[in-house]
């Protein structure tokens, strides 16, 4: 089974130096690239791949980068900017990349925007990545002195700077449009769109934000061509991915996989299985912000199409497991009260409502619920739908919610109507 975004990935220890990742084919891919390769080339190969965003979203990668104007008439300058602000709960993914892995970041990153004709790239980092952010700016330097990064990259008439920033620590600056105004210095809260980023984004600018799991996925892609990418899933969907679970199984953990592999393999083979004693109730596919699904599901595929046909989403590929010893209503409680806590208070949907439920959900949760609140939740995540508000953060926080009152509506009305919670305390 190939693992090319892990195989060089140590257990322990400093991740390769420069002269290390090079002997293992490290920089091969950029040489090809803008030494024998034109930027419509390079764009060409990433959209054949069929790549789609490893964020959560999904979105084709190459359809993307098609909409930058290029040319020589076109505004200038043009930025690419990897989103490493790694926050969603359960996800843990693209940690694994910056810290083992700096040099492939890189390469790839130098790559993509040659494709966009870009002249800055910026790598955002999470507040809290400190040793990654660490790695990064060893490698970058590395890079820079062996002239990959500079005003002739690889000795091209092609040139790039690049820089790399940590976060100031709000869940919203990994959403793409308040990354882009953290990153010019001002509160992260959402844009109104159109415009969209790729023709109006950073400083006015044309710009492409990408996921750090995504992006290190384009140098394999130029070095070993999109037919090979494609060959690397189990079903339509190409490449590797990055799955990880958490909660009750033996296990825990992160492994590369192939795209389509089915959460009954991550959480029973990869993970363990669930520990003694412990059965599994329902899963977060794709980290907090997606829907239950439950044991009826594990084997679905592990890919966009089929967790959309089984109700839910791929999201960023985090298994959550909710075993039968945690209170689903707990559960989500938790959940919603971080989506309060991190809201931006841009729109007024998120602002209020999201606390809002946050404390209804705790009153439920400890024995205060009253008549009628479960109709009242129900309705409010309606308003707090997609449409309804600026960004997608509300909007995700719902889809937890909305499907434990479906799938699990007993435990809830348990609650209300008997004042008690028969599991004891979230996280208890």
């Amino acid at each position: 089974m190939e693992r090319p975004l892990t195989e060089h990935i140590r257990a322990e220890g400093e991740p390769p130096t420069l002269a290390e990742y090079e002997r293992t084919g490290g920089y091969a891919a950029l040489r090809q690239a803008v030494g024998k390769m034109t930027p419509p080339e390079v764009r060409a190969a990433v959209a054949e791949s069929g790549l789609r965003g490893r964020g959560g979203a999904g979105f084709p990668t190459g359809k993307k980068w098609g909409f930058v104007p290029t040319g020589p008439g076109e505004s200038r300058p043009k930025y690419l900017v990897v989103n490493g602000d790694e926050m969603e709960p359960g996800t843990f993914k693209d940690r694994r990349l910056l810290e083992g892995d700096p040099h492939g970041l890189i390469e790839s990153t130098i790559i993509a925007a040659y494709a966009i004709e870009a002249e800055v790239a910026y790598i955002f980092v999470r507040w809290d990545y400190q040793t990654a952010a660490a790695r990064l700016g060893r490698a970058l330097a590395e890079a820079r002195a062996a002239g990959y990064v500079g005003r002739k990259v690889a000795g091209s008439d092609y040139g790039l700077e690049i820089y790399f920033h940590v976060s100031a620590g709000r869940y919203m600056c990994g959403e793409e449009e308040g990354l882009l105004n953290a990153l010019e210095g001002k509160r992260p809260t959402p844009r109104a769109k159109p415009p969209h980023p790729p023709v109006v984004g950073l400083w006015g600018k044309p710009t492409i934000v990408d996921n750090v799991e995504t992006m290190a996925w384009v140098r394999h892609i130029v070095g070993r061509g999109p037919a090979w990418f494609r060959g690397l899933g189990r079903g339509a969907e190409g490449g590797t991915k990055l799955y990880g679970a958490s909660g009750h199984v033996r296990r825990p953990g992160l492994w590369e996989l192939p795209m389509g592999t089915t959460a009954r393999e991550i959480i029973e083979e990869h993970a363990g299985g669930m520990r003694d004693g412990w059965s599994l109730r329902g899963f977060l596919p794709g980290g907090a912000s997606t829907d239950f699904l439950t044991a009826v599901h594990l084997d679905a595929a592990m890919d966009f199409g089929s967790l959309e046909q089984a109700g839910s989403r791929l999201g960023t590929g985090a298994i959550v497991v909710l075993d039968d010893r945690t209170c689903p209503v707990g559960f989500v409680a938790n959940l919603t009260a971080f989506f309060a806590r991190e809201s931006c208070g841009w729109c007024t949907p998120c602002r209020d409502g999201l606390p809002w439920m946050a404390r209804t959900l705790r009153a439920i949760e400890e024995g205060r619920g009253e008549a009628g609140d479960l109709a009242l939740l129900e309705e409010q995540t309606k308003f707090l739908a997609p449409g309804n508000t600026f960004c997608a953060l509300a909007p995700g926080a719902m889809e937890p919610l909305t499907s434990a009152l479906r799938l699990f509506r007993e435990d809830f009305e348990r609650h209300v109507a008997e004042g008690r919670c028969r599991y004891g305390r979230a996280g208890e």
